[in-house]
């Protein structure tokens, strides 16, 4: 598998990482399954984090016996520096490994104070004077705060959403991370599952050079879709660019993304599922959101709290809440009109 230098790191990385958010959803054993598979393909990169429940524990069920081959990166979401040691000590545990080799901050709202002497950033410096990280990555939703750390030499690595749905103010930071030596990892290449082609996504990051996406796998079968784009890697042409053109006009403007930082609901609501499901039955297969069982839980929408806790966790500033009563309202539509196909 074709390898890519990430940023000042040194890491020869396998162009397609392996994003491991999905495996917290599926068992140990089909975790171990579709893991080795990957390795034994190729992929050497893989990304998970401290809050993706029992994400790191499966990597080290399946990975630790080939860790000198990988490229292992995780994340805390510490407010202050005692918090961090307990989550890098954690995850250290978890993954197996004496060392991670990138350790994220994971997308605070503003960047830490690097001269604090008891801060964040002073508890990564220690824990790489020890050995135990090899290099500081941050990942962020906000543009302004991956340019910041970007360019302010303190960050190895940056990773930010990217896709064929991105902006070329987003695409910009392509140039920035290079100019400055900075390693830049694409979450949400998929868009959160919103974008139906993998093909068109692929090859549109692949124009890129210095851009590592971290396709985001649960199933044997997705994982083969990519190792199969990667043996024989798309070019961006007239079919894909109409693709990534149709995509663009259906999804422009504020929609969720299902990254799942607003949850959990307090009302039991599925937030990144429900709250773009207008999208979802137009781009899969829709006859299971037919079922009564699914309608039930569309309907717990109705008892929102109003609470307030999606929009404020909501990376993107969405009006979580009214993006919510606006889907069910066409979700009941939907319903409506294919009921009879149950």
């Amino acid at each position: 598998m074709e390898k890519l230098r990430l940023g000042r790191t040194g890491l020869e990385v396998s162009r397609s990482g392996f994003g491991c958010l999905p495996i917290q959803r599926i068992s140990f054993e089909d975790a171990e399954s579709l893991l080795l598979r990957a390795v034994d393909a190729g992929i050497n990169f893989f990304d998970t984090a401290r809050m993706y429940t029992d994400s790191e524990e499966k990597i080290g069920r399946a990975l630790s016996g080939v860790r000198e081959r990988l490229v292992l990166a995780t994340k805390t979401h510490a407010q202050d520096r005692r918090t961090l040691e307990e989550h890098l000590e954690t995850s250290l545990r978890n993954m197996k490994t004496d060392y991670i080799d990138i350790y994220q901050l994971h997308n605070p709202p503003e960047l830490p104070d690097p001269e604090a002497p008891d801060g964040i950033y002073a508890g990564l410096l220690d824990a790489k004077s020890k050995g135990l990280i090899r290099h500081i990555g941050i990942t962020n939703h906000s543009l302004k705060n991956a340019i910041q750390a970007a360019e302010s030499g303190l960050y190895d690595t940056v990773q930010f959403p990217l896709s064929s749905l991105s902006s070329e103010e987003d695409l910009a930071l392509a140039d920035v991370c290079r100019r400055h030596g900075v390693g830049l990892i694409a979450m949400k290449a998929m868009s959160g599952g919103l974008i139906t082609k993998p093909a068109a996504t692929f090859a549109f990051l692949r124009q890129y050079g210095n851009i590592v996406p971290i396709w985001g796998i649960q199933r044997m079968s997705e994982l083969e879709e990519f190792l199969a784009l990667e043996e024989n890697p798309p070019a961006l042409d007239e079919n894909l660019q109409e693709a990534i053109k149709r995509d663009r006009e259906e999804l422009a403007g504020s929609f969720c993304r299902g990254c799942g930082y607003c949850m959990p609901c307090p009302a039991g609501i599925d937030i990144p599922l429900q709250a773009r499901i207008s999208l979802m039955m137009k781009r899969s297969p829709y006859k299971a959101f037919l079922e009564e069982s699914f309608r039930e839980r569309m309907n717990l929408i109705n008892g929102c709290l109003n609470c307030g806790s999606c929009r404020e966790k909501c990376p993107y500033k969405l009006d979580t809440t009214k993006i919510l009563r606006e889907e069910l309202a066409k979700y009941y539509e939907f319903y409506e009109k294919h009921k009879e196909e149950r």
